[in-house]
């Protein structure tokens, strides 16, 4: 049986008439080639179907130009977004992203992290600081760079980029307390191997205690980041004799399933009980009413990451970086109020 050989390097020289070199050149660092020979290697490329040898190439530059990011879940909109701003700034810096989720479960990370490396990249995004030592350890035996992302409240060896979320929990319980509410309640994610979650609730806690008020123990639920998550706090916090006035999120997600709760039970938001989430997510602006958040800097955060990420891998210098800020947005779901 005849088969057909594959296109090589050499044949795209050939059929573009540039040099060898110029050819890998054009397809490895195309910003450093001539336009016009750019064109004819691209073109040569697209006529003969030539697809480069990735794991020849690995195996001669020991660069796979590829890099590994590891979430916490696919399934929200906020990382969603980060993920895609990553990978178009690595694209354009001439890398490919390679993405995978841990589902919340940080005992899991570890395995999920050696499955990646044992197949070959340059470095390794992470989301927030609080990792297992197990993680650390395999980003140091395989003597890989790595960048911590969202999170800057618990900095550790690495580099970050990211915000304060005890900063922006502060801002958001402030603006709570501002608008008269007294009796507040908080709903957050598992604080187990998430400093976010911790920062989150040591934050609502610094502003209530500013005001003179408590975070009440029977008023902190903690839920997944799910809608089903907001649907459980409304039934935790609205089972009591004493009822809040106001539920702070952890999470649109979190948010928008708390007012669909709401609705089902019978209680009017922000009537009966104000909602408010965090992220901005799109659904924040089309749920009703619609949700006073906090808009993080989701699309920032994985383009630094990928520039940082590169410069580490590249070993060349990039100017430091001021944390990214949040901004409170203030819509229908928060209501002012004279007394808690």
């Amino acid at each position: 049986m005849s088969t057909v050989s594959r296109p090589k390097l050499e044949d795209v020289a050939r059929l573009a008439g540039v040099s060898l070199g110029s050819a890998s050149r054009a397809l490895s660092v195309p910003d450093q080639v001539k336009p016009d020979t750019l064109l004819k290697v691209q073109r040569a490329v697209e006529q003969l179907g030539y697809v480069r040898n990735g794991a020849a190439q690995a195996l001669a530059s020991r660069r796979t130009r590829t890099v590994a990011a590891v979430y916490p879940t696919l399934d929200n909109p906020i990382f969603a977004v980060s993920i895609q701003s990553l990978q178009q700034t690595l694209w354009q810096l001439g890398y490919q992203l390679l993405v995978a989720s841990h589902q919340y479960k940080p005992e899991r990370e570890a395995d999920v992290l050696r499955a990646i490396l044992e197949r070959g990249v340059d470095g390794v995004v992470l989301v927030g600081t609080d990792h297992t030592d197990d993680v650390f350890e395999l980003l140091r035996q395989y003597r890989l760079p790595y960048v911590t992302t969202w999170s800057t409240d618990e900095r550790r060896a690495g580099e970050c980029v990211g915000f304060s979320y005890f900063d922006a929990a502060h801002d958001m319980a402030r603006l709570v307390v501002q608008y008269g509410h007294t009796r507040i309640a908080l709903c957050t994610g598992d604080a187990g191997g998430n400093e976010r979650v911790r920062a989150r609730i040591a934050g609502t806690r610094a502003a209530l205690k500013a005001a003179g008020l408590e975070l009440r123990p029977e008023w902190m639920t903690q839920q997944p980041f799910t809608f089903e998550g907001g649907r459980e706090a409304v039934r935790s916090v609205m089972n009591g004799s004493a009822l809040p006035t106001a539920l702070i999120c952890g999470t649109d997600i979190q948010a928008v399933g708390a007012i669909g709760e709401c609705r089902d039970r019978g209680l009017r938001v922000p009537e009966d009980l104000s909602v408010t989430g965090s992220d901005d997510i799109e659904l924040a602006e089309l749920v009703q009413p619609r949700l006073t958040t906090v808009r993080v800097p989701k699309a920032e955060i994985g383009t630094r990451a990928a520039k940082r990420m590169v410069s580490l891998i590249e070993g060349t210098d990039v100017p430091a970086e001021p944390d990214l800020t949040t901004r409170l947005v203030v819509r229908e779901s928060l209501r002012r109020i004279t007394g808690g």
